[in-house]
């Protein structure tokens, strides 16, 4: 990992690929801006990465564009390394159940595989 980053991000699967494929080219921008973000500051506002509580180690990645709202999950491996694993536009207050209870999978998959 590179000194100057504070923790590095890594994808699981192709989870997140998907995701980030189906979004336009400046929302991507801002998908990579906010990736960077978490990767090269220490404490990093929870504006932009939040703990979920209830949820088991999960983690949101916060991100705001052009009125949008997407959430991307991560959990930690060995304190520095968040793993992304799938990601969704929020289009209410509250982050869908389903969607929590599918990222618990994906990441009892990862530690499984580990």
């Amino acid at each position: 990992m590179d000194s100057n980053l504070f923790r590095e991000i890594v994808a699981y699967g192709d989870y997140f690929d998907k995701f980030y494929q189906q979004l336009d080219k400046k929302t991507q921008l801002k998908v990579d801006w906010t990736l960077n973000l978490i990767e090269t500051i220490e404490f990093v506002p929870i504006k932009y990465f939040k703990h979920l509580t209830k949820a088991e180690g999960l983690y949101e990645i916060r991100i705001e564009y052009n009125s949008n709202i997407y959430r991307v999950f991560s959990f930690f491996d060995d304190n520095k390394l968040v793993i992304v694993i799938s990601g969704f536009q929020k289009k209410s207050q509250k982050t869908p159940r389903r969607e929590i209870e599918r990222a618990l999978k994906i990441k009892q998959q990862y530690f499984d595989e580990k």
